[in-house]
């Protein structure tokens, strides 16, 4: 499901539990909008991950706080805490930027 952060303090709510991957984005940002119709062709596929966008124009503070400086800009939570993203043996604390939806699904299966 891709939820839209409505207000600041929901954040810590939003990662507390489940499988959660935050995108940081911005809505000027065209990598930001590919990775935003990437997520919408595997959501379903990934019924049980919350996508948590958050618009970093909206709040800067949240982006500031987790070292955000470009866009878009990936973390992944499991039960409210922060798991580093896996991908052919590799190990990443954040993805960044932008991949197609077979990429990204290989990324959400080895992770979560």
């Amino acid at each position: 499901m891709i939820k839209y952060l409505e207000n600041a303090i929901d954040f810590t709510k939003e990662i507390s539990s489940g499988k959660v991957v935050v995108d940081f984005f911005a809505t000027w940002c065209g990598p930001c909008r590919m990775l935003g119709r990437v997520l919408e062709e595997i959501e379903e596929e990934f019924n049980d991950i919350t996508f948590l966008k958050v618009d970093t124009d909206k709040y800067p503070e949240i982006a500031r706080s987790y070292g955000v400086m470009s866009i878009p800009n990936l973390f992944a939570y499991k039960d409210g805490q922060k798991i580093p993203f896996k991908f052919q043996g590799q190990v990443q604390e954040s993805i960044l930027g932008a991949m197609d939806s077979d990429s990204f699904a290989s990324v959400l299966k080895e992770t979560f």
